[in-house]
């Protein structure tokens, strides 16, 4: 790649629960665009192992730390680490989610870890970064991964919904918050994206039979363009909205979706 095309060269991102799935699809592109990309995951050692893979073999570089982005101390720990090692912050990727229970017979304890790893993370994470990110000359961008079913309801978890149709509107507010100070905020909202998480929206257990046939009428019915999305085609979208190429969006809430939210 040359470099002029390399459009996240010297910035640093963080990208929550990026050692799998979309997450790592992320930290893998935001690496490739230049990002020295900080992997924070529950998994420890698939962070580990997720930055050695990507580290030396992109433009840019990745380190892997553990974080559990639902205790506040955890994140506080990981941008305090940002600042001690790097001064400052140009990407935050809010990506860190769960399914959460289906419908709406649940205990208090299920109830609270969506809320608290779906949108308390997502607050706090923001929080803790913010003064970073007003150190990035003018180029402090926070991306929050919603959903489809944050936009319009879900059928299976009405919880989901709620958490993440309250991620897109603290966005909202908080892209408002910083507009004058160098900061920009979007969130994208998958649809049904081929990851091995896609089978807990539709059964909570991988392996429950029916899952896949139920996972393929749904896209068939669901999805106009009549296939699930790639975790490729989010990570694509996080790097538009990471680079200056998106240096005027802020406060978006952007669907990748397949037509999904469109009817």
């Amino acid at each position: 790649m040359e470099e002029e095309d390399v459009k996240l060269k010297d910035r640093v991102a963080v990208v929550t629960a990026a050692a799998s799935g979309m997450g790592r699809a992320t930290a893998e592109a935001f690496a490739a665009e230049g990002a020295t990309v900080i992997i924070a995951d529950l998994n420890e050692e698939a962070a580990v192992a997720a930055a050695e893979e990507i580290d030396g073999s992109t433009e840019g570089s990745a380190e892997g730390v553990r974080c559990d982005v639902s205790k506040l101390s955890d994140l506080e720990a990981l941008f305090k680490g940002i600042e001690s090692e790097h001064g400052k912050l140009h990407v935050l990727h809010n990506h860190a989610g769960i399914p959460g229970a289906a419908g709406i017979d649940m205990s208090e304890e299920e109830w609270q870890l969506a809320v608290d790893v779906n949108m308390k993370s997502a607050f706090f994470a923001t929080s803790f970064a913010t003064p970073l990110l007003k150190k990035a000359d003018g180029k402090g961008s926070v991306i929050f991964t919603s959903s489809a079913t944050g936009l319009v309801g879900s059928p299976f978890s009405p919880l989901y919904s709620m958490t993440k149709g309250g991620v897109v509107m603290f966005m909202k507010g908080y892209a408002l918050s910083v507009a004058n100070e160098g900061v920009r905020a979007n969130a994208i909202c998958p649809g049904p994206i081929e990851t091995p998480m896609l089978p807990l929206f539709f059964g909570r257990t991988p392996t429950e039979e029916g899952v896949t046939e139920t996972i393929r009428g749904f896209v068939a019915q669901a999805v106009p363009a009549g296939r699930p999305g790639q975790a490729s085609e989010i990570a694509t979208s996080a790097v538009f909205l990471a680079s200056d190429d998106s240096s005027f969006i802020t406060g978006v809430a952007l669907p990748v979706d397949g037509g999904f939210t469109a009817r």
